[in-house]
């Protein structure tokens, strides 16, 4: 027993000590895990998201000699190709991962290797930095049931780490991470370039973390309001956003992002993140000895901050995305992800939102707790980050990843609270049961176990329909068979162009990037239009075929709001004389056609043709 003990006691000396070590070689089994659990999505180069083909599509152009700053995707809309607004940080791992593995295997491997490693590499920063947090929050002791945690109850923040999950999300929320562990760092200088650095690096990357940045920000001067002493984070926060940022913008922004857009880390928010920085190194320099000194200093920096953007920038006041009122009615308004959480189904809502509830609740009851203690102003800024992340997903449902990690604390603290009080009773049944029982709520999986126990929002069978046809059409397997054909310029579905040029050698002419916003709304004018319209807009794109996903979800957008135009007419079986159909192997599940601008554009119906939609019955709903 004496030994047991004793081992135990070493044992944790050891995890204590050596925190940092073991939460990397625990990354490191974790990702293996999921790369050996992930492999037929390696094998398969299972891209499934639109951005993380489109960002594969932006490494491959690197590599091929594609100019640095050159970040336009030739093989949408060519000639003229398709602006990406994005940075090439990300692209660097990938490419670094692909030029390495080509020295032991081929391109072909490389490539699936490098996406399947590629995401998990900044999951390595989310455990180390959230360990961190919890050893100064909670316990020393209390970060590996943290990393329980993550891979339990933070279930979409965790997809964004997967193998192949190459875009940009997953390095962002591992810079919000850090800047989490830098509100908890106690020395000062060490806290102020942390928060600055991880921030900059964030908006080099792309606008979606600037709310985040924003309210860090906000915290830190907070803090400095409050107590005079902190005048050296802050100081130094200033100068690393404002330098970090300047760096940012010039080695990775694109010649696309030297205009005065508001989407991106243009000269618009480089002005605005530079100013904000040297503002707020001179309130720290000037530290005014009195509180109310300190707000009014404050005050006039953010009304100051503020105004002089909104009279320099008032374009920026609206939407970042600056596109037509047609395209936001026809397209962005429809994005799931950009709407808040109770605009979606109450099964979806109720798994992005149970662990962040959670964690509020024990982010507030430990910041109460600490109320008396050294660690109040440790709690406070952790409780403000968390409660304004959490709030967030009443604005967009894709705060849900970052509402979820920011929540750990919180939960960590009241795990650490609960299960010690069960374990400690003298029943073995309350020991275990109760034990298990608060694990099972506090890890968010309660909310999954009510969603199946009551049936919330049992999948349809229209649903299930569109969600196979959605799979099928972006398999590598089935899309792989259209390179028997010559290469051609397709004209196809937003939602399919970045995984065709991906997967085959044919080139698209749209994707969903808002910056090209008529060539998307042309191929939705052209799917919903009259079949005139559609060889008219084909033409001017110089597509040469049309490739159809039947079922998928965009086509059922055409059809609800265009019944008896081109695609609803194609739906029923009318096609137009000017397409010619070409023969697929049989299982595919698209309809391809040869476009023949020679021919007369009238209806061609055949007695007994099959509808392209027939499992939806041909019914826009």
């Amino acid at each position: 027993m004496v030994d047991s003990r004793a081992a135990l006691g070493g044992l944790q000396r050891q995890v204590d000590r050596h925190w940092l070590r073991w939460s990397i070689l625990i990354w490191l089994m974790i990702a293996v895990f999921y790369f050996w659990q992930r492999w037929p999505y390696i094998y398969w180069l299972a891209l499934r998201d639109t951005d993380d083909n489109m960002r594969l599509m932006q490494v491959r152009a690197l590599l091929s000699g594609q100019g640095w700053f050159d970040l336009t995707q030739y093989r949408l809309n060519p000639p003229t190709g398709f602006n990406i607004h994005w940075s090439r940080i990300v692209d660097l791992p990938i490419a670094g991962l692909i030029l390495w593995l080509r020295l032991f295997t081929s391109n072909y491997w490389a490539e699936r290797i490098a996406t399947g490693i590629a995401p998990l590499l900044p999951l390595s920063i989310v455990i180390a930095s959230m360990a961190y947090t919890v050893r100064k929050l909670v316990a020393p002791l209390a970060w590996p049931l943290t990393v329980v945690l993550l891979l339990v109850g933070c279930n979409i923040a965790m997809l964004m780490f997967m193998p192949m999950r190459i875009d940009h999300h997953g390095w962002q929320l591992a810079a919000l991470t850090l800047t989490g562990a830098g509100l908890v760092d106690e020395r000062k200088a060490r806290s102020g370039a942390i928060i600055g650095l991880s921030s900059a690096f964030s908006l080099s990357i792309g606008l979606e973390m600037l709310p985040y940045c924003a309210i860090a920000g906000a915290i830190l001067t907070l803090r400095w309001i409050i107590d005079r002493d902190d005048a050296r984070r802050l100081g130094v926060y200033g100068l690393t956003l404002a330098g970090g940022t300047a760096l940012g913008f010039a080695g990775f922004a694109s010649n696309a992002n030297h205009a005065m857009r508001c989407d991106a880390l243009t000269p618009v928010y480089l002005s605005t993140m530079v100013t904000a920085g040297t503002l707020l190194f001179l309130m720290a320099l000037l530290n005014p000895r009195h509180r109310l000194a300190r707000l009014g200093v404050a005050g006039v920096a953010g009304i100051a901050l503020g105004a002089g953007f909104a009279l320099t920038f008032p374009q920026c006041l609206g939407r970042p995305e600056q596109a037509s009122p047609e395209l936001y009615r026809i397209w962005l308004d429809n994005v799931r992800e950009a709407k808040p959480i109770y605009k979606h189904p109450l099964r979806d809502a109720i798994g992005i939102a149970t662990f962040p509830a959670i964690g509020l609740i024990g982010t507030l009851l430990a910041t109460w707790k600490a109320w008396r203690e050294r660690r109040f102003m440790l709690w406070l800024p952790t409780a403000l980050f968390s409660i304004s992340a959490g709030a967030m997903l009443f604005w967009q449902v894709r705060a849900g990843p970052a509402a979820q990690l920011m929540a750990l604390p919180g939960a960590t603290a009241l795990g650490w609270i609960v299960i010690p009080w069960f374990l400690r009773q003298k029943s073995a049944f309350v020991r275990i049961f109760g034990a298990a029982a608060t694990f099972v709520a506090i890890s968010g999986l309660i909310g999954g176990f009510a969603v199946q126990w009551f049936h919330i929002d049992k999948p349809s069978k229209r649903y299930m329909t569109i969600r196979r046809a959605n799979a099928k059409c972006a398999s590598y397997s089935r899309l792989i068979q259209l390179n028997r054909i010559p290469k051609q310029i397709m004209f196809t579905h937003v939602d399919l162009g970045p995984r065709l040029i991906t997967v085959t050698h044919h080139d698209a002419v749209a994707g969903p990037y808002h910056r090209n916003g008529q060539a998307i709304l042309d191929v939705h004018h052209a799917f919903m239009g009259t079949p005139q319209q559609f060889l008219a807009i084909a033409k001017r794109h110089h597509a040469t075929m049309l490739l159809t996903c039947p079922n998928m979800s965009e086509t059922t957008v055409y059809r609800a709001r265009s019944p008896h135009g081109f695609y609803g007419q194609l739906a029923h079986g009318k096609v137009p004389g000017f397409l010619k159909p070409v023969e697929l192997p049989e299982g595919s599940p698209f309809k391809l056609w040869r476009i023949d601008y020679g021919a007369a554009a009238k209806p061609s119906e055949k007695a007994g043709a099959k509808p392209v939609d027939d499992e939806l019955g041909g019914k826009g709903r």
